[in-house]
């Protein structure tokens, strides 16, 4: 028997009983068409658009309101990397819940794609004796430093090489993707990641609907359902139409870059190229594209 089985075959060979299943419980012809849905990769720009008008209907049924969901491709030589100044960060945690309102992240059972670490200075980067629960009455506390933590799209990410199914990627411009009408919730990919960077819907995501952000990408931010993991995507809604992350945008004090790698005059390289650099568990060989620095 062949053990590289693809997930496709595997639907194939069930569709009999899979078929019977959902017809069972009520499904509509577009609930069957998305159950069988090939993995976005494989599909061509005119199934893309089908499938992109069929969500954008969906949502307007399900909330009552007009939505833009994009499959804007990866731009020509541009690689996304992130700088994240140590020494300005103060612990505030408006990057954690502007991602939150940008990416539609569900507020009960709460998820945070950004977690933010205090440290004591004395110890240095200690994740051992960190603290993500945080509360001083003001920020930063004097004798901590602060350490943000999301996906760091690493150049060899470890959570792709192990998902069953092939729903998780890496883009040509660097972003690690999830498709979540593939991911069928095994969470090998969290088992698999050493920074804890991706975040698993163990119940049906509640978000209120004022509060939806209505702009959209079907490998990003696009509402996601039980049983499916998530996690940063550097906002790629935002990113390839040429802005920056929301948490880039929020920052108080400036201690987030955003930048195109492969662009010599880009801030990005300037700070690779002029700052004291160094990347998270730099012995895994992940290579992250996520670089923490210190600016003075």
């Amino acid at each position: 028997m062949k053990q590289n089985k693809s997930r496709r075959s595997f639907l194939k060979n069930i569709s009999l009983a899979s078929l019977a299943t959902l017809t069972a419980t009520g499904c509509n012809m577009k609930e069957l068409e998305e159950f069988f849905q090939r993995n976005f990769r494989t599909l061509s720009d005119k199934e893309k658009e089908d499938i992109i008008r069929n969500l954008e209907q969906k949502y307007i049924e399900k909330y009552n309101k007009e939505f833009q969901v994009s499959a804007e491709p990866a731009m020509e030589q541009v690689e996304f990397a992130y700088g994240l100044d140590l020494s300005r960060c103060i612990g505030c945690r408006k990057c954690v819940y502007a991602c939150v309102g940008e990416n539609n992240q569900s507020r009960s059972p709460q998820i945070h794609w950004i977690q933010v670490l205090q440290m004591e200075k004395e110890k240095g980067v200690d994740f051992a004796h960190s603290d993500v629960h945080y509360n001083p009455e003001k920020v930063p506390e004097k004798g901590h430093f602060y350490l943000p933590v999301a996906c760091q799209q690493c150049r060899t990410p470890q959570c792709t090489t192990v998902c069953p199914v092939k729903a998780t990627w890496q883009e040509p411009d660097g972003i690690v993707v999830i498709d979540y009408n593939w991911c069928i919730g095994c969470r090998y990919c969290m088992a698999a990641c050493p920074y804890g960077a991706r975040h698993f819907n163990w119940g049906e995501p509640e978000i209120p609907e004022e509060e939806l952000n209505t702009d959209m990408h079907y490998l990003g931010n696009r509402p996601r359902v039980k049983g499916v993991v998530e996690k940063c995507t550097f906002c790629i809604q935002r990113v390839r139409k040429g802005k920056y992350p929301s948490c880039v945008e929020i920052c108080p004090v400036g201690a987030r870059k955003f930048g195109n790698l492969l662009d010599p005059e880009s801030e990005i390289r300037y700070i690779l190229e002029n700052k004291r650099v160094l990347v998270l568990k730099e012995e895994l060989n992940t290579q992250p594209r996520f670089y923490y620095f210190f600016g003075v």
